[in-house]
């Protein structure tokens, strides 16, 4: 989204702070001591038999006791167990940090891989089987120690293939093309809340975080399965991928978001890593993948790092078969792009956020000769919760006119 989000304080967050500030006035006379001792307080939590040693300052969620906690790797947290049918997520979380999340499994052998590019370890381990997945933002060490605190060996960790398997039965490029209404979330609605939504809302398309170092929401229901059904019960698709963001504090990331710091490189590593992860949801080739990029403080260098990492985004795309979007905001970058058409490599669809509550694709910031052929979406409201056959969700409002780009 456009419009940064900031959390309401809660009251454990409260007493945490209280905490930290009384802690401050105690160490005021040695602030280094003090802060050697916070980093160092660590805690063990143990699930199914295995025990991890985690810093002592991180939630532990037991998603069994609470089933609607959001997974979240955006906020340093444990979560215990498998999420519930209806998560209470927000409609979009930006970032990545260190956290854990630790579910059963049916594993036979510990084993650890890592994906570089979305910057998590994911791990197995027998007896009482669970399945690990260990996200990193800047902090890729403290992750390693902590698997390690459970024995698993992530020192022989090997290189994750993104994205798994493609999947035998995949839905038509014409999955992501749609005139309507449409709604984006963070994390995939159940199957019970997208037939419900189905039935009651306005809605026919969702957007749906496919992937990204900064895609935050940990999306356990988002499989090839859910994306063959909802294509058969009539929805269809505008996927999203959280990649490097124009600034680590830029939009709703609040510091915690891997930035863009080598363009060209990072733009087609990213494309690839889309294609991937599309790929094994079952999206063939010829859909729209959509490049998020959160509100940035545009000119200068920030501008220059923005169109490089773009443009080969869309090249990549374009050579893997996939057509490019992008979704920005119309005081960034839709005029970075519009204002440098003549040397930037523009992206196929754009999908700009402007929360004025119309539901229209046209906008004074766009001309009309530019992505005029069924090539829009607008994100015209943010942050609503809405509730249709009983099933509440928080989402974005978006008007979308994409074609099939043929």
């Amino acid at each position: 989204m456009s419009v940064p989000r900031f959390p309401r304080s809660s009251p454990p967050a409260r007493r945490a702070l209280a905490a930290l500030a009384a802690c401050a006035v105690l160490g005021a006379g040695s602030p280094a001591a003090a802060r050697t001792a916070s980093d160092d307080a660590t805690r063990t939590v143990g699930y199914r038999g295995h025990t991890f040693t985690v810093p002592a300052d991180w939630q532990v969620v037991d998603l069994g006791k609470d089933p609607a906690a959001c997974v979240r790797f955006d906020r340093h947290a444990v979560y215990l167990g498998e999420p519930g049918e209806r998560q209470d997520c927000p409609a979009r979380a930006t970032g990545r940090t260190e956290a854990l999340w630790v579910q059963p499994a049916a594993a036979t052998k510990a084993s650890v891989t890592e994906d570089r590019t979305s910057r998590v370890f994911r791990a197995t381990a027998a007896n009482e089987g669970i399945a690990v997945t260990a996200p990193y933002g800047e902090d890729r060490a403290t992750i390693q120690r902590v698997l390690g605190s459970a024995g698993l060996p992530v020192a022989a960790a090997r290189a994750e293939r993104p994205g798994g398997t493609p999947p035998a039965l995949a839905v038509p490029a014409g999955a992501t093309a749609y005139r309507g209404r449409g709604f984006d979330t963070c994390t995939a609605p159940s199957r019970t809340a997208m037939n419900a939504w189905r039935a009651g809302s306005p809605y026919r398309a969702v957007g749906i975080y496919i992937g990204g170092v900064n895609r935050a929401c940990a999306q356990a229901g988002l499989t090839s399965e859910w994306v063959r059904t909802q294509y058969a019960d009539g929805w269809r698709f505008f996927p999203l991928y959280v990649g490097p963001q124009p600034a680590s504090g830029a939009g709703s990331c609040q510091n915690r978001c891997v930035s863009i710091t080598d363009p060209e490189p990072q733009g087609r590593a990213a494309a690839e890593d889309a294609v991937a992860q599309a790929a094994a949801l079952g999206l063939e080739k010829g859909s729209v993948l959509y490049n998020d990029l959160e509100q940035y403080t545009r000119g200068g260098a920030l501008t220059t790092r923005v169109l490089g990492y773009l443009g080969a985004w869309t090249e990549r795309l374009h050579e893997l078969g996939y057509r490019s979007g992008a979704y920005g905001g119309v005081s960034s970058l839709v005029p970075d792009l519009v204002g440098n058409t003549a040397k930037a490599t523009l992206p196929d669809v754009i999908h700009f956020a402007h929360w004025n509550g119309e539901a229209t694709t046209d906008h004074p910031s766009l001309p009309a000769t530019m992505w005029a052929d069924r090539q829009r979406i607008h994100q015209y409201a943010g942050d609503r919760t809405e509730t249709y056959g009983g099933v509440t969700i928080n989402i974005d409002r978006d008007q979308l006119d994409v074609g099939t780009g043929t």
